[in-house]
Formats: C-alpha cells, sequence, structure tokens
C-alpha cells in the first residue's frame, strides 16, 4: 500500500486526505497544532476547519518527522506565503523519505510567493533541492467542503514526469474524485494562483450589487489575463483552457464556499480589510497577497494585466472599490 503523508491539516489538506484514503493510500496527517492532530487521529473529525464531516481512519500528529517517515508521497498543504518556511523546517526529514522511497513532493498550495515571484514549485526545489521530476502540482475546481462529502470533482495533477503523475493519479482517484494527469506544471500553477485574485474582483462585483454580466465578464477577461501571464511564462494555453484554469476559476468566482470570494464580498459591500478577514474565519484567502506578487509578476514579463492591478489597489493602496471600478471601465475601448 502507497503511503502518503498531508503536510497541512486546513481544510483543503484534510479533505485530500479523506481523498487519499479511500483511493486506498496510507495516510498520516501532520497538524500544527496538537489539539487538531488529537481530533483527527482520535475521533477523525477535523472540528476546526471540516466540522460535521467524519473522516476515515488516518494517522494523525504534530510531529512532522513521525508524519514524513516512510513516506512515498509528501503533500504540501499549507498556505503559499508559508510553504518555504515550513518546508525549511521539514527538510531534513523531507529529504531522507526523497532518497529512500524516492518520495513525491506533491504541492496543494496555490500562490506566487511574495519579494522572489516564484511559482510553489520553484519554491519546493529550492529549499529541499529535489529533482524538478519529483515535483508536482494539484490544480482544479476543488473546493474543500464540497469534495469531503464526496461530490463528484475532478482536477489535474501535472508534473514533468509523465509516469510519477499518473502513480499519483493512481493513488488519489476515487468514485467522486477524478484526476487527470498533464506535465505543464507552468500552467496549472498560473491558473491556481491566478484565479483566486480574479475571485476577489467577482466577490468586490457582487458586494457592489453587480449582476450576472458583470460576474461573466469579470470572469473573461481575467482569463484573458491568465493566459497572457501563462504563456509569458511558458504555460500551454490549452491548459488554461482546462480543469486547472477555467474550471478552476469558474468555481473559485463564483462560489460562496471560495475564500477569495466571500474576502471581495465583503469590501464591495463596503467592509474593510479587518472585516473581510474576520468574515472568512481568519482561513487563508489566498489572492489578498498572491495579487502584489502576480502584479510584479506581470511587470517583469511586461504583461497586462488591469484586474489584478485593481484588485492589488483595493487590498494594499487604499483605493475605493468605486473607484477601481471606474478606473477600469475607463480603459481605452480595443478589439478583444
Amino acid at each position: 500500500m502507497t503511503r502518503a503523508a498531508v503536510l497541512g491539516a486546513g481544510s483543503w489538506g484534510t479533505a485530500f486526505a479523506k481523498v487519499l484514503a479511500e483511493a486506498g493510500t496510507e495516510v498520516t496527517i501532520w497538524a500544527r497544532r496538537p489539539e487538531v492532530a488529537d481530533a483527527l487521529a482520535n475521533d477523525h473529525r477535523n472540528p476546526f476547519y471540516l466540522p460535521g464531516v467524519q473522516l476515515p481512519a488516518v494517522a494523525a500528529t504534530d510531529d512532522h518527522e513521525r508524519a514524513i517517515d516512510g513516506a512515498e508521497i509528501i503533500v504540501l498543504a499549507v498556505p503559499s506565503q508559508s510553504l518555504r518556511g515550513n518546508l525549511e523546517k521539514w527538510n531534513d526529514a523531507i529529504g531522507n523519505a526523497v532518497s529512500d522511497h524516492d518520495a513525491s513532493l506533491l504541492s496543494l498550495a496555490k500562490g506566487i510567493e511574495t519579494g522572489t515571484l516564484l511559482r510553489m514549485s520553484q519554491v519546493i526545489g529550492a529549499v529541499t533541492g529535489a529533482d524538478e521530476r519529483r515535483i508536482a502540482v494539484l490544480s482544479g475546481p476543488n473546493l474543500a467542503k464540497e469534495i469531503a462529502a464526496g461530490q463528484p470533482a475532478a482536477t489535474v495533477i501535472a508534473c514533468t514526469d509523465a509516469a510519477r503523475a499518473v502513480a499519483l493519479q493512481q493513488a488519489s482517484a476515487t468514485g467522486y474524485f477524478r484526476p487527470y494527469t498533464n506535465t505543464d506544471v507552468i500552467g496549472c500553477e498560473i491558473g491556481g494562483a491566478c484565479k483566486n485574485v480574479i475571485a476577489l474582483a467577482c466577490g468586490i462585483a457582487a458586494g457592489m450589487g453587480l449582476g450576472d454580466n458583470s460576474i461573466a465578464s469579470l470572469i473573461t477577461r481575467g482569463l484573458a489575463e491568465i493566459i497572457r501571464l501563462g504563456v509569458a511564462l511558458g504555460a500551454e494555453p490549452v491548459t488554461l483552457a482546462g480543469l486547472a484554469g477555467v474550471g478552476d476559476l469558474v468555481a473559485t468566482c463564483t462560489s460562496p464556499l471560495s475564500r477569495n470570494r466571500s474576502f471581495g464580498h465583503v469590501l464591495g459591500a463596503g467592509g474593510s480589510m479587518d472585516a473581510a478577514q474576520e468574515a472568512t474565519h481568519g482561513q487563508v484567502a489566498e489572492g489578498v497577497k498572491s495579487c502584489t506578487s502576480i502584479r510584479a509578476l506581470a511587470v517583469a514579463h511586461d504583461v497586462e494585466m488591469p484586474l489584478t492591478n485593481a484588485v492589488h489597489q483595493v487590498c494594499h493602496e487604499g483605493i475605493s472599490v468605486s473607484a477601481a471600478v471606474g478606473t477600469l471601465l475607463g480603459r481605452r475601448i480595443k478589439p478583444e
């Protein structure tokens, strides 16, 4: 039986651990807080992030070395901006797993690192020294609560080593969770990071009382931004037309379960950044920080991303939502 360590016990880490276990993979979850690990190990529940969801029998611990020991799959399920710091703490144990068990490193994190402007797979490679063929990413329309409830969903597992992607696919395929494989890591990561920013924009629009035409326009023009950036970085456009692009974008921009959309909704309704954070129950809305690094990445590659820029201005420069919308509507008209 394949053994997996899931490092991170938030809603998505917990939900994906459930998927792995129900696919027949032996799972140990690492939780930062001992009380979360205790609830997972003893009650097979995570009342802190997925209340009401009964989990299959999984092991859990707050000791990362114990979680990683013997793992053939190491799932990195922490927020993007904390990934590097955590990897530095886990690095020795990860190195042992990679060398002893040919372990795969699978990232669930979606973002661009502040300062370095690195994608998550690049951060993993930089800290661990692992060859890119060992590093995979997972991205798609994967709202944790729905997947934890066993509702049908699909995703993409991307790795430059196609055989490794297939092995990860087999370790996580269930009757309700359908993973596809891809070798376009860049496309999957850019789609996963940028959709959070566009979801903030859609939430802001909804909070302002704008309707479906406005939301559809934002999603479509947001996709154009994502494709422009992805192609500039070497992604395949077809990837961004698939589950890791359009699929993830639609789910995140339209669902009330999306933290980024919910965060934006509070801002659009006139709430403060603090109020928006409180409304998402302290959970991370990745797009709030990633909008800055994505904007900087776009500037570095001479890519125009007006929606991303507007979200950054609202979240970090004190621009009002009405002023940001006015700026977008005042842009010159041009061919699509």
